[in-house]
């Protein structure tokens, strides 16, 4: 008699069950496209301004369950099915003014991304270790979307879900590429766990190398941010700073602000005043400089005489430097620039924003976008230009690190502001054209997990709010409301050291992409090996 080996993981194949029902076949294949579905809903969940954060642990683990052996087809439809169930709901903003079409266009493009990553994270899911390889993949996917195509759109890193949750310290260890690979190695470890343990129940046997990895996989990362307190802190190395951050508010949400812009510019020039009176009467500290958000005066002080005057009568009546966001023409270019207005020298020191935001500030094929919808291209008739230089403003001595809005999503144009001698970094916005969307909320969370990255005191003037005051530890001391005009003043640390997130830079995400390549070369070789073996 010949008996037949069966392989572990196929205990029940000497037994075959039943046939189920077609109908219960058909459903029962639909179980991975929703999970990953889910899973996707869910991880949109663990972002701001939702603070739980530990639901991309789940969300992940989630992912390696439906991923795990499946083949290269099935991988990249449940990825994709996955990047469209966190994308969509967390990007939906994006539409608020100019409609659903934008906003899909962007999410079926960047899911591709997410797909892609399922193939690798399926390819690797039988090798040893697999929980480290395959976030490691999930690293080299944000790596690609944060620089293709337009220059990149890094919104949705993991990292940027985490200003609350236990790995925060890990971006100080390697900014978002670390705390970002952490928290998914996490959750695959977790999944990983849950399997080893079935599959304990069902065979009797123990698989000691993959039981050690996978604790290793959920113990490291942890373990890791604990250690990396040790290098958050907020103790004022440079002295401090009295800072006011002024947030005029707008006249109605929506692009139609930017029609009233002699508005706006009055309406911070106010609550400027109002901070002068307050400052006379006792209520306020005088602050060593005042903060303006972007756009706040979409005027060119430099070609008209009103918007200057405005400026001017401003930071005399405070009596300090006010830092003006303003949008400028000179040399035929239109420039979204920061201004630094003495209130005796007048303006003295400017930073032109470098990363501009494609079909926001600029239009990338434009002859193909006005085929589809004229208005597109009307809103925006002339593309803004991109600085070439890093801002940092020396205002009275303090070194301020300057990165506006958008920037804040992308690591080197927040990190060279530090390296160039930033002791405190600021990130004027302008989020009127959102509404009251998240977006807001996912954005003060990146300025969050820049402070802890860089060490630096993060503060975050808005147009029409949320606008606040972030210490070096992540923490949110002040804050304001959203559409109300207001100003905060408070002292703040400034800091000199770097963090070993400054100092190396870009080398933890290209170590990571290293590792996901190398993961993805020893699968196919394995596969290789396979086939060859089959054949003989």
């Amino acid at each position: 008699m010949t008996v037949t080996a069966t392989s572990v993981d196929q205990p029940d194949q000497l037994r075959p069950l039943p046939a189920a029902p077609a109908g219960r076949r058909r459903l029962l294949r639909l179980v991975p496209a929703a999970a990953s579905v889910l899973c996707g809903v869910l991880l949109y969940v663990s972002f701001p301004p939702r603070t739980l954060w530990w639901l991309a642990l789940p969300a992940f683990a989630g992912f390696g369950w439906v991923l795990r052996g499946r083949s290269w087809k099935a991988a990249l439809g449940l990825g994709y099915l996955f990047g469209l169930g966190f994308l969509l709901p967390l990007l939906v903003w994006t539409s608020v003014e100019v409609g659903p079409l934008p906003w899909l266009a962007l999410v079926l493009i960047e899911a591709v991304f997410v797909a892609l990553v399922g193939v690798g994270v399926a390819a690797v899911s039988r090798l040893p270790a697999w929980p480290v390889w395959a976030a490691a993949l999930w690293t080299a996917g944000e790596a690609a979307r944060a620089r293709v195509p337009f220059n990149g759109f890094p919104w949705g890193k993991i990292a940027f879900g985490q200003a609350d949750g236990v790995f925060l310290p890990l971006a100080a260890v390697g900014g978002t590429p670390v705390l970002g690979f952490a928290v998914v190695l996490c959750g695959f470890g977790l999944y990983e766990a849950g399997r080893l343990i079935a599959e304990r129940r069902r065979t009797r046997t123990v698989r000691r190398a993959a039981a050690a990895a996978a604790l290793l996989s959920v113990a490291v990362p942890v373990a890791g941010a604990v250690a990396a307190r040790a290098l958050v802190s907020d103790a004022a190395e440079n002295g401090t700073a009295t800072v006011a951050l002024v947030q005029g508010n707008v006249p109605r949400a929506g692009l139609e602000f930017n029609a009233q812009r002699r508005a706006v510019l009055d309406y911070h020039a106010r609550e400027t005043h109002k901070l002068a009176a307050d400052v006379r009467a006792g209520k306020a500290v005088k602050p060593d400089f005042v903060l303006w958000p972007e756009n706040s005066s979409d005027l060119d002080p430099f070609a008209y005489a009103d918007a200057a005057d405005v400026i001017e009568q401003a930071a005399r009546d405070i009596g300090v430097p006010v830092s003006v966001g303003g949008v400028v023409e000179r040399d035929g270019k239109l420039l979204n620039e920061q201004i630094l207005w003495d209130p005796v020298k007048g303006p003295t020191q400017t930073y032109d924003k470098r990363r501009i935001q494609p079909f926001g500030e600029y239009l990338p094929l434009r002859s193909l976008v006005g085929a589809i919808n004229k208005d597109w291209t009307d809103m925006a008739r002339q593309d803004f230009s991109p600085g070439d230089r890093p801002g940092v403003f020396d205002i009275k001595g303090t070194k301020v690190g300057l990165a506006t809005c958008y920037e804040a999503a992308f690591d080197w144009a927040v990190r060279d502001t530090v390296t160039r001698g930033a002791e405190m970094i600021s990130v004027p916005s302008n989020n009127a054209t959102f509404d009251r969307s998240e977006m807001t909320y996912q954005q003060l969370a990146m300025s969050r997990i820049r402070a802890v990255e860089h060490s630096r005191t993060v503060t975050v003037p808005v147009t029409s709010g949320v606008s606040a005051v972030i210490m070096p530890d992540g923490r949110i001391t002040q804050k304001t409301g959203m559409f109300v005009p207001a100003y905060l003043v408070q002292k703040v640390p400034l800091r000199t050291s770097t963090t070993p997130a400054t100092e190396l830079g870009i080398l933890p995400e290209i170590a990571l992409v290293l590792v996901a390549a190398g993961g993805i070369g020893w699968a196919i070789g394995s596969g290789l090996r396979a086939r060859r073996a089959g054949d003989a």
